[in-house]
């Protein structure tokens, strides 16, 4: 690592004590820090996050967060979920306290090569992807950041020379300050995160961080079919690649190629790659078929767009199960497809309502309390030869910690259908 002796002896605040703020917590440790974690949660879940901590000695603060526990450190280092306004960053600007990403803090201290992967919808693939025909190539590659490994969590392992294929959002975006990528990735930018963006010129100012700090010897991958992103691009100072799709690739297929071309992997490798690909756990994933009915798990499709492009996956009529908490988009971009493909439509959390307004009249519509609920009913719905479908269309939070855990569920509740 570089950097190593730049956090020794400082007090520092780990906002968030989720994967990525153990991580960073005890990455501090090893470097001599005087760390302290705060979380608003005190739960079953945070306290067990909570003996993942190396030290006894670091300073716990749960269930709260207070001003006096901010006060007299150096740095704040932030989850992901932990917005602008959280009463932690307000205090730290006021006692101008520094604050800085995850993300900022593990690019501080590694020597590999970084491509950045960000976008409305695809991140996690393309990420994947790219690690995996660095791989193919011989290349030592690290896969982390929003897809599930914490940066700081890998960053001890990578020496100079590795290559690093890192997920960012928009929210690990808003607090870098020297982050720069060598290669920055941007998918798409569509409505995602009006939850917590107060709009979308304030979501893509958040994504446009990718490439503040790049130069000339860098490079920004975009869409040619994005005109926001072709737009963007003329604000950069680095190297400009656009990809497209083709007959025979898709855009997340495209996007990869790029990387591997300014990285030096061969095309016909890649696209070996490419081939080989079976798809990622909760991104259209095949769960099971039970008496001709294909169960789908795309627990992660948390925006319309995902969910939109599932669908045009499919050749089949469909029972729709979606829901979550609502992050501020239009469903009604969704609703030809629904009128088209779906026999029923099965909602559950708390933007049920919203999306049976947004959707009213396109098919059968039916709201329930659970997803073991919603996979019951789609299951008694649903004709052989069709396929159910669970792509929500929002975020997790209301019912369950993360996508992964609500993909593990839906993916328990079919399992039991099994049995009946």
């Amino acid at each position: 690592m570089r950097n190593t002796g730049k956090f020794n002896g400082r007090k520092i605040l780990v906002v968030g004590l989720a994967r990525s703020g153990i991580a960073c917590a005890n990455l501090l440790f090893d470097l001599g820090a005087e760390v302290s974690v705060t979380d608003d949660k005190d739960d079953p879940a945070i306290r067990d996050n909570a003996k993942k901590l190396k030290s006894g000695r670091v300073k716990l603060e749960l269930g709260k967060h207070t001003k006096e526990f901010v006060k007299g450190n150096d740095l704040l280092i932030i989850s992901p979920g932990v917005t602008n306004n959280a009463p932690c960053v307000v205090w730290a600007q006021e006692l101008n306290i520094p604050v800085i990403s995850e993300i900022e803090f593990a690019w501080m201290l590694c020597p590999g090569e970084i491509i950045a992967v960000t976008g409305s919808n695809g991140k996690t693939t393309v990420t994947t992807l790219i690690g995996r025909i660095l791989e193919k190539a011989g290349k030592r590659v690290f896969v982390c950041g929003n897809i599930g490994n914490p940066f700081s969590g890998e960053v001890e392992k990578i020496r100079e020379g590795d290559f690093v294929s890192l997920e960012v959002s928009s929210f690990q975006l808003e607090r870098i300050k020297d982050f720069k990528p060598k290669v920055a990735v941007m998918l798409n930018f569509t409505p995602n995160h009006l939850d917590r963006h107060l709009d979308m010129q304030e979501y893509l100012d958040a994504k446009k961080r990718i490439f503040m700090n790049q130069d000339a010897s860098d490079f920004l991958i975009i869409n040619s079919e994005d005109p926001v992103l072709v737009k963007v691009a003329k604000e950069t100072s680095s190297k400009v690649v656009i990809f497209k799709r083709s007959e025979s690739l898709n855009p997340n297929q495209a996007a990869v190629l790029a990387v591997g071309e300014i990285l030096g992997v061969e095309k016909d490798l890649a696209k070996e790659v490419l081939l080989e690909f079976k798809g990622l756990e909760h991104r259209m994933e095949l769960v099971s078929e039970i008496r001709g009915v294909k169960f789908i798990n795309d627990s992660k499709a948390t925006t319309v767009e995902s969910a939109i492009w599932a669908f045009k996956d499919i050749n089949t009529r469909v029972i729709f199960i979606a829901g979550g908490r609502h992050k501020e988009v239009d469903y009604r971009p969704i609703r030809p497809l629904v009128k088209e493909k779906a026999r029923e439509v099965i909602l559950i959390g708390e933007a049920s309502p919203i999306i049976k307004e947004a959707l009213s009249g396109c098919t059968v519509i039916s709201e329930v309390g659970s997803l073991d609920e919603a996979v019951k009913r789609a299951s008694l719905s649903a004709s052989p030869g069709d396929t159910v479908l669970f792509s929500p269309m929002c975020s997790s939070f209301d019912m369950f910690t993360n996508y992964e855990e609500r993909g593990k569920a839906f993916k328990k509740a079919v399992s039991k259908l099994k049995g009946i």
